[in-house]
């Protein structure tokens, strides 16, 4: 018998194929169903409560690559609860409240830029009209004449999500007020300028100065470069020369007035002060020493 042009057999055919596809399906959707219940991992409830508690920035700055994996690593005791630069110590105490552990204020770190060298200091700059980027611009040799100092170019800024840097006369200069100390800038440095270090005061002295040349190379291209003659290192064991570069110990380190006279020693320019904000002129925290010229032009007549 026809129905039309098709045959009721082929209809009964394509009725059982459809039916049989669909009792098929039925049953991986009830299976899937069942196995998702059986072998589900139950997650510890603290971790959603640990992220709800940060401020989801995903900056990366506690070394994770979001908020989702920080609060999973805090609740897996892999990161600490004051691990969220962004949150600050409010963040911190309640996250430590959630993980029911006592909270201990650090102290905080603030990034700082290892060089001093603004446009009129910098010798032997040649002409670059590349990319406007430090990570290329680094790559090209002779860019300017030191190897080791700030191109001036503002990667770091490109990736601050905070507005906390701006920049004045080539040097990238930070506003503490807006600064997460998240870290993105340091890790946009091609040059490893910027570092976190801790603040135990609102003054801190910092070597403004990466280069490891000797002296001699230094003054030919910088006139506001570490030399490299240990005279800090003599006056105060919290400096140390290291591969013509002099380095601080913030270990040691206690206050700004406790290095006057390393300061006073110093026959360069690269010793700096940073501030609330940002870098300040030494000569606003030391008065200048008038019995301390004649040792510095000693110093500057032999450097390293």
């Amino acid at each position: 018998m026809l129905i039309g042009a098709i045959p009721i057999a082929a209809i009964s055919i394509v009725g059982w194929s459809v039916l049989v596809l669909f009792l098929l399906a039925l049953a991986f959707a009830l299976g899937l169903t069942i196995a998702s219940i059986k072998l589900r991992v139950e997650q510890d409830p603290r971790i959603d409560q640990v992220e709800q508690a940060l401020p989801g920035a995903n900056c990366g700055g506690c070394g994770m690559a979001g908020c989702a994996a920080f609060a999973k690593a805090v609740v897996l005791g892999k990161a600490p609860v004051t691990g969220c630069p962004v949150g600050g110590p409010s963040c911190g105490e309640r996250i430590a409240a959630i993980m029911g552990v006592s909270f201990e204020m650090k102290v905080k770190t603030r990034p700082v830029l290892h060089c001093v060298a603004g446009s009129a200091s910098r010798k032997l700059r040649a002409p670059y009209h590349g990319s406007l980027r430090c990570s290329e611009a680094n790559l090209i040799p002779g860019v300017q004449g030191c190897a080791y100092g700030c191109l001036g170019l503002g990667d770091c800024i490109e990736v601050c999500k905070f507005g906390a840097l701006r920049m004045e006369d080539g040097l990238p200069i930070f506003d503490y007020a807006k600064c997460t100390s998240c870290g993105a800038c340091v890790t946009a440095c091609p040059r490893g300028l910027i570092e976190l270090i801790p603040f135990k005061n609102e003054q801190m002295l910092v070597v403004g100065c990466s280069s490891r040349d000797p002296g001699k190379v230094v003054r030919q291209v910088c006139d506001a470069g570490c030399l490299g003659c240990g005279a800090c290192a003599r006056k105060s064991d919290v400096f140390a020369a290291n591969g013509n570069l002099a380095c601080i110990d913030y270990e040691k380190y206690t206050d700004v007035d406790s290095l006057k006279e390393a300061f006073a020693k110093c026959p360069a320019k690269a010793l700096v002060v940073f501030g609330p904000t940002g870098r300040i002129p030494v000569k606003d925290v030391y008065a200048k020493p008038s019995d301390t010229e004649a040792d510095r032009t000693e110093e500057a007549a032999t450097p390293a």
